[in-house]
């Protein structure tokens, strides 16, 4: 695993449904992200975790955290502004954070970077990344001011996509249940341990299973 990546997933550990008209797509308030970590949550293990030392090339980060229906929980950034941080690496952290747990289990957990080389021109899984699309109407709706915010225009709503890049993964509870789905982008080679330190000193998370994870950009 990155180790920047899983830095983060150890500190927390710690929109429509479909797009055809925007008018038609309804956010899914019935899919809970209760028990999941929240924006301030989220943001505290997340820049926890960018003040260690990384070992990659000292950038900010963006993170969102996905329950197990794949809605966008909440949405948050370590830098001063959004632009403190690769700006397309918001939607990549929900790509990931939603790779991670669509394709995990409660008995089998696959981090994005567990499917790299299996996805890649090649392997058993190759065009896995071009199925389930980004919705790119959750994905850029709303004031682009409230990026990274506790009211991120991308909260509510299901985003899609699946990126294979390390830094994504599923969460588990104590008990061994899978709730979601965690992805962190914008930081490139950082260490892992890290970030899920980070992420285990901020919440009252455990990770039911955490494979090593593929060193590969962000």
């Amino acid at each position: 695993m990155n180790r920047g990546h899983l830095a983060v997933a150890v500190a927390l550990w710690v929109m429509p449904t479909s797009y055809v008209v925007a008018d038609n797509n309804a956010d899914d308030n019935s899919s809970s992200c209760s028990g999941l970590p929240q924006h301030a949550q989220l943001r505290s293990a997340l820049t926890y975790a960018r003040k260690q030392a990384n070992g990659g090339f000292n950038l900010d980060m963006w993170g969102t955290v996905v329950n197990r229906d794949g809605v966008v929980c909440a949405v948050a950034f370590t830098g001063e502004d959004r632009g403190s941080q690769w700006p397309g690496s918001r939607v990549i952290s929900a790509q990931k954070a939603n790779t991670g747990n669509a394709f995990s289990l409660p008995g089998l957990a696959l981090s994005t970077a567990n499917l790299f080389s299996a996805v890649s021109p090649g392997g058993s899984l190759y065009g896995l990344q071009h199925s389930n699309p980004v919705n790119t109407h959750v994905a850029y709706r709303g004031n682009a001011n409230n990026y990274g915010l506790a009211n991120d225009p991308m909260e509510g709503g299901k985003i899609g996509g699946i990126n294979i890049f390390g830094g994504g993964f599923a969460l588990y509870n104590s008990r061994g249940e899978i709730i979601g789905g965690l992805g962190v982008s914008g930081i490139h080679p950082a260490p892992i341990t890290t970030l899920a330190g980070a992420l285990e000193l901020h919440s009252t998370w455990t990770m039911f299973r955490l494979r090593k994870w593929r060193c590969s950009p962000s």
